[in-house]
């Protein structure tokens, strides 16, 4: 099959974990949901339902403190100048997760592979990963194969639950798809690894045999 292996870099990112609400839980890689709101900045189009695989690592790890101005949905505390009201359900200080050194691969089969790599060569809008403040810059586009493979290195690989068995793999349920309206969100289970594993069997998978950083890299291609 082939695909562009699209590479970009974070200096900071922060994933906050929807499930959790009330609490600044954070993710330790990006759901696909970001990764396709990516694509659409690039592109320019409301949403990017495509096929991709991605994997991804941060260097490190901290808490910012932030202040949050939430608006009323009644609007009993509307926003002036940016900024709310002090108090219950008003402005208010919260501890927020972030990584550091974010490192994200992203593998977009062809028809639409090709499609987004003119796109993200010169993006219609500014690519961010997350929040409007954690830019991210594209740093390699390739050309690859993609080969059906029964074992690779999974690493950082997000993977369905299905994808593997490696001991080191955590689940964790994350956002696929939100529509534009932001009314519906479409969920799934993935596994992602924050170690290094090395070569295990896999499951409807396919490998890179390519890539520089890693010999024989997995990739499964997640469907919207």
């Amino acid at each position: 099959m082939t695909a562009w292996r699209v590479q970009f870099y974070a200096p900071v990112a922060s994933f906050r974990d929807p499930l959790f609400p009330g609490v600044t839980r954070g993710l330790p890689v990006p759901p696909p949901s970001t990764v396709r709101g990516l694509l659409a900045a690039a592109t320019g189009r409301p949403v990017e339902p495509v096929v991709l695989g991605m994997a991804a690592r941060s260097e490190g790890a901290g808490i910012d403190t932030e202040t949050y101005h939430p608006i009323a949905a009644d609007g009993t505390n509307p926003a002036i100048g940016g900024r709310v009201r002090a108090g219950k359900g008003g402005m208010t200080i919260r501890d927020r997760p972030f990584l550091a050194g974010v490192h994200l691969t992203l593998w977009l089969p062809d028809p639409d592979g090709s499609r987004l790599q003119k796109a993200l060569r010169r993006p219609r809008w500014p690519l961010r990963l997350g929040r409007s403040q954690d830019v991210v810059h594209l740093t390699a586009i390739s050309r690859v194969t993609l080969e059906p493979a029964e074992t690779a290195v999974i690493d950082h690989a997000l993977a369905p639950a299905d994808g593997h068995r490696a001991p080191l793999a955590h689940l964790y349920r994350m956002a696929t798809t939100v529509s534009v309206d932001r009314l519906t969100t479409t969920w799934q289970d993935y596994l992602w690894c924050d170690e290094p594993t090395g070569a295990h069997p896999v499951h409807d998978a396919y490998r890179d045999t390519t890539y520089p950083e890693k010999d024989d890299q997995a990739v499964w291609l997640l469907n919207p």
